[in-house]
C-alpha cells in the first residue's frame, strides 16, 4: 500500500501490512502519527499526515528491512535510506 502526499510518499509492503505487531510498532514509533492500526489490526497510513514526515527514520528502524519506504517526491522519488 502506498499513500502520496505533496512532498512525501509512504509505502508499506503488502506482505507485512496486515501484521498487527508491525502496526503497533509503527504507530508507537512515528512522532507525527503517519501510521495507525486499521480495522483487522493491519497497518494504515494516514494520508492527511504523510507530508508531516520529518524524515526521522524511526519507521524504518521499527520495521523489517524493505518493509517500509519513505519516498521524497520533491527529490526525484529518492528513498530515505
Amino acid at each position: 500500500m502506498r499513500v502520496d502526499g505533496t512532498f512525501i510518499a509512504v509505502e508499506v509492503e503488502d506482505a507485512v501490512g496486515g501484521d498487527p505487531a508491525l502496526a503497533r510498532k509503527l504507530t508507537d514509533a512515528c512522532p507525527v502519527d503517519i501510521f495507525a492500526q486499521a480495522d483487522g489490526d493491519g497497518v494504515q497510513i494516514l494520508g492527511r499526515n504523510v507530508d508531516e514526515c520529518v524524515l526521522c527514520r524511526l519507521c524504518l528502524d521499527a520495521s523489517p528491512p524493505g518493509a517500509v519506504k519513505v519516498i521524497k517526491l520533491y527529490d526525484n522519488d529518492a528513498l530515505l535510506a
